[in-house]
């Protein structure tokens, strides 16, 4: 045990300096300054069934204060709740940005629904306002007032094709205390914000409730069509304006939040369990190695100490004491950013395991038949 001990210090170790400082949460928009002229944006909103949510979102987008021209396209994809209905009453309420309503259909052969939305709404709004960039964001976003002007300054001031900001996900639940902080903390270890904001490195990624995008670098990119069979379609577009030559950042944000309720722990199963073997190309080899890695990593810490100090084994325990603290240490940076006490650092290994299991879940309804399965569409391997 104690060399099983050891090789999880190790991992830490290697994990707290060599991976990009993942676990830091300093990545804010870069430096920005007015442009002289605002260029013009087409903000793209994929809406399915989205009624629950859009009185918190919609009318935080059509107030945004932007000094140039701006307009919402919202694509209603097949709602059966009136989604599309509801919009066009928020927007005759509330005034602010032109909004116009649409829908695309079912999507064609090969396209995931979201990706079929986009499409449709981005070239509607390429014929009706001929934007210089296209801001796409999901129906569940909020935007500060603000946030389309910093968003498009910070793109002008850096020379960015793509911004995405990581929008604040809601923590008010225990189950969403639990799990949601880890949720970003997990995807910032995978992808390193400062590697993904370096030019020349291959790690790219994005996050689909808000990216700002150029819509030369897309055309560049043949965005969406060379991308219309992704499940995670945030990472997948920012991989395709980066290999076309195009500059991404990626980093947290203050002013754009989520505010889709997980009340329940199944529907916070579910939003991670859809993507998660996609996100390992459904390869049976890469999810055993998944999953002996976050084991070696995570679970190995506490059980490591727990044996060692019940079996006399003062050297296992330690190993393990250490990988764990150095485990918390790198966690408390996500628990103080959004807002949770210190002392639940040492949950993470729980909760490590519960993403295990969704992984393993996910892998297992994918080889059932039910795939990437969301609102009602299930999405095979493509």
């Amino acid at each position: 045990m104690e060399w099983i001990g050891a090789g999880s210090l190790l991992a830490w170790v290697w994990l707290l300096l060599g991976q990009g400082f993942f676990w830091r949460t300093d990545v804010r928009l870069p430096a920005r300054r007015d442009p002289e002229r605002w260029p013009s944006v087409a903000v793209v909103v994929p809406a399915r069934d989205e009624a629950a949510v859009l009185p918190d979102s919609l009318p935080s987008l059509l107030g945004q204060k932007y000094p140039g021209r701006a307009e919402v396209f919202l694509v209603d994809d097949g709602s059966t709740d009136g989604t599309g209905a509801l919009a066009r009453e928020l927007a005759a309420a509330r005034g602010g940005l032109p909004l116009t309503v649409s829908s695309p259909g079912e999507p064609g052969p090969g396209w995931t629904g979201k990706l079929w939305a986009l499409r449709h709404g981005m070239a509607l709004a390429c014929e009706r306002v001929e934007p210089e960039y296209l801001l796409l964001t999901d129906a569940d976003i909020a935007h500060e007032p603000d946030s389309l002007r910093e968003l498009v300054a910070a793109a002008r001031s850096a020379e960015l094709d793509l911004v995405s900001q990581m929008a604040r996900l809601r923590v008010v639940t225990r189950w969403e205390r639990l799990i949601v902080p880890a949720f970003v903390y997990f995807f910032g270890q995978l992808y390193p914000f400062r590697w993904v904001n370096r030019p020349g490195t291959r790690t790219a990624a994005a996050a689909g409730g808000c990216v700002l995008l150029r819509r030369e670098a897309a055309e560049r990119a043949g965005i969406p069509e060379t991308i219309r069979h992704a499940v995670i379609d945030d990472v997948t577009l920012a991989r395709a304006v980066k290999r076309s030559g195009g500059r991404i950042w990626l980093g947290l944000a203050d002013r754009v939040a989520s505010v889709r309720p997980y009340p329940r722990p199944a529907e916070l199963w579910r939003m991670v369990s859809r993507s998660a073997y996609a996100q390992l190309r459904h390869q049976p080899l890469l999810l055993l190695g998944t999953v002996l890695g976050l084991a070696l990593v995570y679970l190995v810490p506490p059980v490591a100490l727990v044996a060692g100090a019940a079996g006399g084994d003062p050297a296992t325990a330690a190993l393990g004491g250490a990988a764990w603290a150095v485990m918390c240490g790198t966690y408390l940076p996500m628990l103080r950013h959004y807002g949770q006490p210190w002392w639940t650092a040492p949950l993470l290994p729980f909760t490590a395991l519960l993403y295990l299991l969704m992984t393993v879940d996910s892998a297992v309804q994918h080889h059932r038949g039910r795939g990437a399965a969301w609102k009602g569409r299930t999405y095979p391997k493509p």
